[in-house]
């Protein structure tokens, strides 16, 4: 009886497939198209051009995009990941100044003066886009492991937010500077700035918890959910909620995303902080009222497994520093690290920063030991991770040891955009030679059935919007200094 129930509703559901299957073009045409007309009010230009762009945009993204669009915060990064893409395509003379020798000031001349059309495509297009997109899938997800929890993903993203920033307003407010609240400008007073700068930070983390909650894995995941998310939100906030909030006109120019470049190191250093804080309590959260299982114990303890990931991060990390070590020494970073002058000879700085690259390398192992399930998402965690240390590393906390001051001002970050380079061969090795030690020891559990499918379960699965964050946060973290230097 259920045998041939089920064989006469197979035509049924593939009907429902096959109709259901034009929601997500039609959809996405209908928030592309008002998306696109938003954008060309915002930056005075063509309504046609911005209608039929949008158009364009979401009926691709609906055709080929909605299926990884299960979650809104995988949407939206496929959704901010694909409108960048769009950017670089419609602006295709970059391509072609790129392709001419000695012309790299003419092409970064070329990218600035679409600066305005870049957030738009993120903010107008990218972002409804796919948010919308990402709705429907978690609508349409009937699995109970993918239940949405409102309470969990309010509070944990509530209290991880301002969390976030209390750390971070002690680190960078003792000067009155709210990289958060720039844009909005001046209040009153110290104590309504600082509760501005709270509730703010309170409304991001919910906004976080409210859009990752079923694509975080762990803290490195988290970290790099994090940094895409401060980058999204440098867009949205200071270059758009904050000046029409403060009453004042929308200003996208290249002109004035230089002078509140500022502020997207502060975003970006804010997006690690509350990556790691919502990672940590939404870990208590299933801890305490979710995760309940005795029977299925883990085959080694937590010190063994901690113990393991510290050693072959700082073998990886050391391994990693002396594949960096040639760009860090010509760029002057090494000597820097060691506080000395670039003259200096000797191995001191050498030995230091092979020290500084194996610790580096432990809090990798940490980190993003169950993220990575092949060789080429390792290199992409990699190099998430080494992008993560040069905006932390060089840029801030460096600084701050060697002078006590962190500059974050246009001219600091362009002298040293060269050792960004090092940094990214350093996350990619890093992540490379962790990888080759976790697989190695992984083969071994798999041969025993009662832990294979345990260890599998641990490892990000494939069609997960990391691809999409890899994309976004490092093409916009490498591009957006050399574009508003």
């Amino acid at each position: 009886m259920f045998e041939t129930q089920s064989i006469a509703d197979q035509p049924i559901a593939a009907t429902l497939s096959r109709s259901s299957s034009w929601i997500e073009p039609l959809l996405g045409c209908a928030l592309g198209v008002a998306g696109g007309l938003l954008q060309s009010a915002l930056s005075h230009t063509s309504t046609l051009s911005g209608g039929l762009l949008g158009t364009i945009f979401g009926l691709v993204f609906g055709l080929f995009f909605a299926q990884r669009a299960s979650s809104p915060g995988a949407g939206l990064i496929w959704g901010l990941a694909s409108s960048f893409l769009l950017w670089v395509i419609s602006t295709g003379r970059i391509f072609y100044f790129a392709s001419l020798s000695g012309h790299s000031a003419a092409m970064l001349r070329d990218a600035r003066a679409h600066f305005p059309e870049l957030v738009g495509f993120l903010l107008c297009i990218g972002m409804p886009v796919g948010v919308g997109l990402g709705i429907r899938g978690a609508l349409c997800a009937s699995s109970a492991d993918r239940k949405f929890a409102w309470g969990r993903a309010i509070v944990a993203g509530g209290v991880s937010g301002t969390l976030g920033g209390l750390i971070f307003g002690r680190w960078v407010s003792s000067g009155d500077y709210f990289p958060l609240l720039v844009g909005f400008g001046e209040l009153s007073s110290r104590p309504r700035t600082i509760a501005l700068h709270f509730l703010v930070a309170f409304f991001i983390g919910v906004f976080f918890g409210l859009l990752f909650q079923r694509d975080v894995r762990g803290y490195g995941s988290c970290m790099g959910w994090g940094l895409g998310f401060g980058i999204f939100w440098w867009f949205l906030g200071p270059l758009t909620l904050s000046p029409l909030a403060a009453g004042m006109p929308i200003d996208w120019s290249a002109e004035q995303g230089s002078v509140v470049f500022g502020s997207l190191v502060g975003h970006i250093l804010y997006g690690l902080i509350l990556g790691v804080a919502y990672a940590t309590i939404d870990k208590i959260w299933v801890r305490l009222f979710i995760q309940s299982d005795p029977l299925n114990r883990e085959i080694e303890g937590p010190g063994l497994h901690i113990i393991r990931s510290l050693g072959w991060g700082a073998t990886a990390g050391l391994i990693g520093g002396l594949a960096s070590l040639p760009i860090m020494m010509a760029t002057g970073v090494v000597p820097k690290i060691a506080g000395l002058s670039a003259n200096f000879a000797g191995f001191r700085p050498i030995l230091i920063h092979l020290t500084v690259s194996a610790v580096i390398g432990m809090s990798y192992g940490l980190l993003f030991r169950n993220e990575t399930s092949s060789s080429g998402s390792s290199i992409g965690w990699g190099w998430l991770f080494g992008l993560i240390w040069w905006y932390l590393g060089p840029l801030t906390l460096l600084p701050l040891l060697l002078t006590g001051v962190c500059d974050w001002s246009t001219d600091a970050v362009s002298a040293l955009l060269p050792s960004l380079l090092g940094h990214l061969i350093y996350g990619a090795v890093t992540a490379l030679v962790f990888s080759l030690f976790d697989h190695h020891y992984t083969r071994y559990l798999l041969l025993d059935p009662r832990t294979a499918v345990r260890e599998r379960r641990r490892l990000r699965p494939v069609g997960t919007p990391a691809p999409a964050l890899w994309f976004f946060a490092l093409s916009l973290g490498v591009l957006l200094p050399m574009l508003l230097g």
